[in-house]
C-alpha cells in the first residue's frame, strides 16, 4: 500500500504492533469479553470482530459459522504441514480437522489457531473412513495420481471429507481406495507436486467457492 492509497488495513493485525491496547472508555457489559484482555490489551492472532473476546466465546461463535466440510491429513511420517493445514481450515471455518496416524504433530505452523479449531485423531485410515461413512460424508482424496479428475472441473460435494497425504508419498492406497473420487490440481511447471499444505488450501477454497455464503466472510 502506498502513502496515497486510501485502502484501510485488513481484518488481521499486519502492522508493526500486532493487536490492540487496553480498552478505551467504559468497559462493556458483555459476558463475551475477557476482563484481563480489556485491561491489558489483545495481541492474539484473531480478526478484529473477536478482539477482547474470551476463547470460549470465540469458539462458540465460530461453531455457529462452521461449514459442512471436513479435512483429514495422514500423519504416518510426522508431517510438518499439519499446522499450516489447521490454520487454513480455521480461516475457512472447516467443521473438523482429522489427523490420521501419529497423534503428535508440530503445532508451530498453526499459529495458535488450533485453540479455536475442532481436531480429531484417528489411529488408522480405516477408522477415519468408518467415521465418514457413519456421518454421511463423501470422501474425496486429493492427489495427482493416475485416474484422478481435475479439481478445476469438479464440484465438490456439500457434505465432504477431503483427505490429503503426507509430504512425499502422498495419499495412502487405503485412502485412495476408500474415496469416492480422487481430484488433482492442475500444474504447469516442472515440479511433480505442490506442497501438501498448499494443495489443502487450494482444495478447501474450491469447496468454499462452491458452497459457502461469502457474504458472511470477514
Amino acid at each position: 500500500m502506498t502513502d496515497a492509497d486510501p485502502t484501510p488495513p485488513g481484518p488481521t493485525e499486519w502492522g508493526t504492533t500486532p493487536g490492540v491496547g487496553p480498552w478505551d472508555g467504559p468497559l462493556p457489559d458483555d459476558p463475551r469479553y475477557d476482563r484481563d484482555l480489556l485491561r491489558d490489551g489483545d495481541t492474539r492472532n484473531v480478526v478484529d470482530a473477536y478482539r477482547y473476546w474470551t476463547r470460549e466465546a470465540i469458539i462458540a461463535d465460530i461453531d455457529e459459522r462452521r461449514h459442512r466440510l471436513h479435512v483429514a491429513i495422514e500423519n504416518f511420517g510426522n508431517d510438518a504441514n499439519i499446522g499450516a493445514v489447521v490454520r487454513t481450515a480455521n480461516a475457512f471455518a472447516v467443521d473438523t480437522v482429522h489427523i490420521v496416524g501419529k497423534r503428535r504433530w508440530n503445532r508451530r505452523g498453526a499459529m495458535v489457531t488450533d485453540r479455536y479449531q475442532r481436531l480429531r485423531h484417528h489411529a488408522t485410515t480405516a477408522e477415519l473412513l468408518d467415521y465418514a461413512a457413519e456421518r454421511g460424508l463423501e470422501v474425496v482424496a486429493v492427489d495427482n495420481v493416475p485416474g484422478s479428475v481435475r479439481l478445476e472441473h469438479t464440484r465438490l460435494p456439500l457434505d465432504c471429507l477431503l483427505i490429503f497425504g503426507q509430504e512425499g508419498p502422498g495419499i495412502s492406497p487405503e485412502a485412495q481406495n476408500g474415496a469416492a473420487m480422487t481430484v488433482s490440481i492442475a500444474q504447469f511447471g516442472s515440479t511433480r507436486s505442490v506442497n501438501a499444505a498448499v494443495a489443502a488450501g487450494i482444495a478447501m477454497h474450491a469447496w468454499i467457492t462452491a458452497h459457502a455464503d461469502t457474504a458472511r466472510a470477514w
